[in-house]
């Protein structure tokens, strides 16, 4: 307490003129607000010229340089540079040629105003750099520093609205390739490395900088603006078949996004690296992309449904270079900006790509069923957050922002109409280029190019959480018209809430349906033009899946869901089905044989997607342990039956999908051997060596006697070393042994034995898989227990990874009970991660209220 209060002392004498809660307030570990606005206004013409020697062993020190030249216009006060690492990783600082005393606390690096002068300063730091975001691997290494993870690698103004230009030079092992934000203009071999130098790069924020180094091979492609990809991926069969797409889909991304913003791409160069352990599907990073390498290299046994989803992973990420590279947030709690932007236009740039494909229905699954999932629950919060901190900015990613903000854009487009909604569009682009904006910012523009009264539509939609639950009160009258018609909207968490939207609403007879389009403004709306009309045999409400929200539902008629039909209206029916069974308005058995028609009914892949995993969830996650073994040989008698069916290769592969992950019976668990030993063929079923991988992983889960063999098999089956790595560091969660099992989780602890972190998230869904949650449950306790570091030492997605993949995978009491307990005992605990926690727990939730029921 001494040292803290002596340390403080010393900080506001440097601080003169602020007062003592101000000078702490600057101070603070990571960035606040207060300092990163004192920052923007003392800072401007920024330049990094950074060098890198990186050694051939990932366990030696990278030592570096680092010099920024910078204009200074308030020398009232010190200046204060972010440094997230050991003050021994320091070794020299000058200021304008002449050292300076080293201080270094609370990760900031602290420049005297003696040493400083107003107008141009040039800060010299020799350090060592930190390798928390530079993801060392024996032979390869890849910098990630969103959000605010530069400063673990190189001292800087670690904030978005402090845009600089880089110059980099890396020394690196002589058989590595390279790549960074801009293009090499020298090559110097010395030995046994060989210095790269840069060019000075476009201007971007911190958290955009990055390189990527080791030995990948490289490949050079011209579909218009000429690019390169670096790659691992060592399947020639792999290559021929998904290389030149690939730089397609980036050509057909910027051909739209020019033409939509209309303003041509605004960076030196787009080039690529695809990482083997990537975290993330992809990061947006100037003129070097990374992306994780499974999603971009498929081969023929893939269905339309991967080839989609890698064309909008492309087309994200692409977008990003307008949408949060040239345009960037001021401030971290604006961040779903750039993520809304990146997925909408995703989703637009796919209509001229994917032409036979239904894009409101894709739209639908790849955003309706993931928003829901964290807006239901407990844990759900508004899009817009508030952040005091920039060390706290992980925490604000999730469905919400990436799922929820494109449905939200998506009603504003209709509510504006899609002319004027681009006109608003492009202004902001041309108007902020190179510069950073905020929602305000935006909604001003486009309040210029409407009627609708914007701020408080965006109210609700931006800054307030939920949903809404929709009710509707209907009469007939003696001839059996509708006499009257109301909707009435009320928020799930009983708040006063209205979200305006527009949706339609399918009547269903036996030869047509009659659609309506609803636009609701308040918390009852009348549906004048059904008065009159006959009764339907069935009302579908959300039939064009526009609308957001949970919607009536008659849990007594339901078989005429899979007779819809409209793909559309079949889709969001079943979601409707699934979000009232959570909220207790169908029984389980009734939702689960509606989702078992479907499976043996549907032909739309992307339908059969929802119908599949609703099924999935239901059965593993709500049924009890007496439903789940009357209903698991029929189920799977069911989906083997229909895989021998002469159906599509798209619908057999979802099905065999589900097939495999419920086939534990003696019968299924001998089915599914055949099919992954090859002693039987599925036809029409095209199976990769990640799906036998998968299959080989489920035989051990569900304790098939040959499960050693499989495995070893398996180990040794691989011609790519990476997926090899990754194989054998899953096998002791796949191990019959529970002491094996065990020591996996206990080694967890050692944050070196989380740096894969999808590994990881995949080793701990074995280890507690439903099948293995009674050995496993102990567990539950030390993960929770853990989370607190994880957030600390992982990157943005894990902690919730991290949770999804232990106590989010139960749904038994025992559970429930130990996050009470947890919770009971840490009233301190982190109100961000209480969140988290929340959101990956609301199917255990849930399932105490549903199995309660039931039982």
């Amino acid at each position: 307490m001494k040292i803290f209060y002596s340390l403080l002392c010393f900080f506001i004498l440097i601080f003169n003129g602020f007062s003592q809660s101000k000078a702490s307030e600057l101070f603070e570990n990571g960035v606040s607000e207060q300092l990163a606005n004192f920052r923007k206004k003392q800072i401007s013409d920024l330049q990094y010229t950074l060098f890198f020697e990186i050694p051939n062993q990932k366990t030696e020190n990278i030592n570096s340089q680092l010099v920024v030249n910078l204009n200074l216009s308030d020398l009232s006060q010190p200046l204060i540079l972010d440094f997230k690492e050991k003050t021994s990783n320091i070794k020299t600082v000058e200021a304008n040629g002449k050292k300076v005393s080293i201080v270094h606390e609370n990760g900031h690096i602290v420049i005297p105003v003696s040493a400083l002068v107003s107008g141009k300063n040039t800060i010299s730091i020799s350090f060592i750099a930190g390798n928390l975001s530079l993801n060392r691997n024996d032979d390869f290494l890849y910098t990630l520093l969103v959000p605010d993870r530069a400063s673990t690698l190189f001292p800087c103004f670690d904030q978005p609205d402090l845009k600089a230009t880089y110059k980099l030079r890396l020394s690196v092992p002589k058989d590595w390739s390279v790549l960074a934000g801009a293009n090499v203009v020298e090559k110097l071999e010395k030995g046994d490395f060989t210095s790269y130098t840069f060019g000075e790069s476009d201007k971007m924020s911190t958290y955009l900088f990055s390189f990527v180094v080791g030995k990948f091979k490289s490949a050079t492609r011209k579909p218009g603006l000429e690019m390169t990809m670096l790659y691992r991926e060592n399947s020639p069969e792999k290559f021929r078949i998904s290389a030149d797409t690939i730089f397609n889909l980036h050509r057909q991304s910027l051909d739209f996004l020019e033409k939509y913003t209309n303003y041509k791409f605004p960076f030196q160069k787009l080039d690529f690296a695809s990482i083997p352990v990537f975290q993330y599907g992809g990061m947006e990073h100037v003129g070097a992309i990374q992306y994780r390498e499974s999603t971009l290299f498929l081969d023929n046994s893939a269905t339309d449904s991967e080839k989609l989803n890698r064309a909008k992973l492309i087309a994200h990420e692409t977008s990003h270079m307008w949408f949060g590279d040239l345009v960037t947030m001021k401030w971290f709690d604006d961040v779903w900006m750039k993520e809304v932007f990146a997925n909408f236009m995703a989703d637009k740039i796919m209509n001229p790509i994917f032409p036979k494909v239904n894009h409101n229905l894709q739209f639908f699954t790849a955003h309706y069923p993931s928003a829901f999932a964290e807006d239901r629950s407990l844990g759900t919060h508004p899009i817009k957050q508030h952040l005091a901190n920039l060390k706290d900015a992980g925490s604000l990613y999730g469905a919400i922002i990436y799922n929820k903000t494109p449905i939200m854009m998506r009603q504003l487009e209709a509510s504006m109409g899609k002319e004027a909604f681009q006109k608003g569009i492009q202004k902001y682009i041309l108007k902020y280029a190179n510069d950073n904006a905020d929602w305000n910012n935006l909604v001003e523009l486009l309040d210029a190019e409407t009627s609708l009264d914007m701020k408080k539509w965006s109210d609700v939609w931006v800054n307030k959480s939920g949903r809404a639950i929709f009710m509707d009160q209907i009469e007939y009258d003696a001839k059996n018209r509708i006499k009257s018609f109301e909707i009435q909207q009320k928020a799930e968490d009983k708040s006063e809430n209205i979200w305006p939207q527009v949706f339609q609403i399918g009547l269903v007879y036996a030869k047509e349906v009659k659609v309506l389009s609803i636009n609701i403004n308040d918390k009852n709306t009348v549906v004048k033009e059904a008065i009159g009309i006959e009764k339907p045999l069935a009302i579908v409400y959300n039939y064009n899946g526009f609308g957001y929200g949970v919607f009536p539902l008659d849990g007594n008629n339901l078989n005429y869901i899979a007779d819809l039909k409209d793909e559309m209206a079949r889709a969001s029916s079943y979601s409707n089905l699934y979000e009232n069974t959570l909220i207790g308005n169908v029984s389980t058995e009734k939702a689960f044989d509606c989702f078992l028609k479907g499976i043996q009914t549907e032909q739309n892949e992307l339908v059969l997607r929802i119908v599949s995993g609703s099924l999935n969830t239901i059965y593993w996650r709500l049924l009890t342990g007496k439903e789940q073994s009357k209903v698991q040989k029929p189920l799977e008698g069911v989906l083997y039956e229909r895989l021998q069916a002469n159906l599509s290769a798209n619908i057999k592969k979802t099905l065999f999908g589900l097939f495999s992950s419920i086939a534990y019976s003696d019968s299924a668990k001998a089915s599914l051997y055949k099919v992954w030993n090859r002693e039987i063929s599925i036809p029409n079923l095209k199976l990769n060596e990640d799906d036998y991988t998968n299959m080989a992983m489920n035989l051990a889960i569900f304790k098939h006697p040959k499960a050693d063999e499989i495995l070893e098999k398996t180990r040794t089956s691989f011609t790519n070393p990476d997926k090899q790595k990754r194989f054998e560091f899953l096998l002791p969660s796949l191990s019959k042994d529970e002491s094996v099992r065990n020591a996996f989780m206990e080694s967890l602890k050692d944050d070196a034995n989380r740096e894969k972190e999808s590994w990881v998230s995949f080793g701990l869904a074995n280890i507690h898989h439903p099948l293995r949650q009674e050995s496993a449950q102990k567990y539950i306790r030390f993960s929770l227990d853990l989370v607190d570091e994880i957030q600390r030492t992982g990157d943005i997605f894990f902690p919730k990874d991290w949770l999804d993949n232990t106590v989010g995978k139960y749904s038994s009491k025992f559970a429930f009970d130990e996050v009470q307990r947890f919770l009971k005992e840490n009233p301190n605990f982190s109100p961000i991660l209480k969140r988290k926690l929340f959101q990956a727990t609301d199917l255990l939730y849930k399932a105490q209220n549903i199995k309660k029921e039931t039982e």
